[in-house]
């Protein structure tokens, strides 16, 4: 998993950081789903914070207030 992680762009932000976000938060949480939801999460909310929000998918932002609800009303405890 880590070996891609070298062919990050890491000078951009937007997107260097939900990678991190995603791989980090794996083994401190014990669980795959809550990494890929915090990546999908701070994916779009920096893409829309940079400005670039035309970058991702509409499906992208969809989910991400899904998950944003799903976590919100204690569904990921």
């Amino acid at each position: 998993m880590m070996s891609g992680a070298r062919e990050l762009e890491w000078n951009r932000m937007d997107d260097a950081l939900p990678a991190f976000l995603t791989i980090a938060l794996m083994p401190f949480t014990y669980s795959i789903a809550n990494g890929i939801s915090a990546g999908i999460v701070s994916y779009a909310a920096l893409k829309l914070l940079s400005g670039r929000p035309r970058e991702a998918h509409p499906v992208l932002y969809v989910l991400a207030v899904l998950l944003v609800l799903h976590y919100a009303t204690g569904g990921g405890a």
